[in-house]
């Protein structure tokens, strides 16, 4: 099977378990990074959020403040997010064919998300990311700390197969860099999921302002 249908299949079998879940582990990781958005934008910025799954609890706490729009590949997770929030946009695709103009976004986010895609597609992804925000825009993403082309785990969360794939934190930052912006901060987290120790890099970056320099 395609990888992203492994994932799209996946979480529309998990989408409520998953969002249990999520409200569990990890949590003062998604909230550290969470704040940073709320530290550095205005109130009503624009934040395009890749990966939202159900909307709960970041997509949430965003639209509190940003104008929202999230994104994911399933489109059960789609349906519960429009449930759940209404002061937020939501489309259903994937991340990588998506489209919007350059210099259209104040902020975009991908909380353990890109990690979902094939690694030989993130250089590109990350190049179009860039385009879309605007001069001075924050990414704030999790990207992979070790190095795995193709991860399966046959049965995640008592659903259906998952699908990882990633590269380690040097190459992760070399592509954020590559793609145009400027690191501001990137840092390797570890939490323990299922009991056993599980490590991200954090990345926050600004596209340049080309006006100050």
């Amino acid at each position: 099977m395609n990888p992203k249908e492994i994932v799209e299949n996946g979480y529309d079998h998990i989408a409520e378990e998953h969002e249990k879940w999520t409200n569990t582990v990890r949590v003062e990781e998604r909230a550290k990074y969470t704040a940073v958005l709320f530290e550095s934008l205005l109130k009503d910025a624009k934040v395009l959020e890749l990966g939202c799954g159900s909307g709960i609890p970041t997509t949430k706490k965003l639209a509190e403040k940003f104008s929202v729009t999230g994104v994911d590949i399933s489109s059960q997770q789609i349906a519960l997010a429009e449930k759940r929030i209404s002061k937020a946009k939501f489309i259903h695709a994937d991340m990588t064919e998506l489209e919007f103009p350059e210099n259209s976004f104040d902020a975009i986010t991908a909380f353990y998300s890109i990690i979902h895609v094939p690694r030989e597609e993130q250089a590109e992804l990350l190049c179009k990311i860039a385009s879309w925000l605007r001069p001075g825009g924050l990414l704030v993403i999790s990207m992979g700390a070790y190095s795995n082309e193709r991860q399966i785990n046959e049965n995640w969360l008592g659903g259906l197969p998952m699908y990882w794939s990633n590269f380690d934190s040097e190459r992760n930052r070399q592509l954020v860099e590559e793609a145009g912006l400027k690191i501001i901060s990137a840092k390797e987290e570890t939490a323990e999921e299922h009991g056993k120790p599980v490590t991200f890099l954090w990345v926050v970056a600004q596209k340049p302002d080309q006006k100050r320099k």
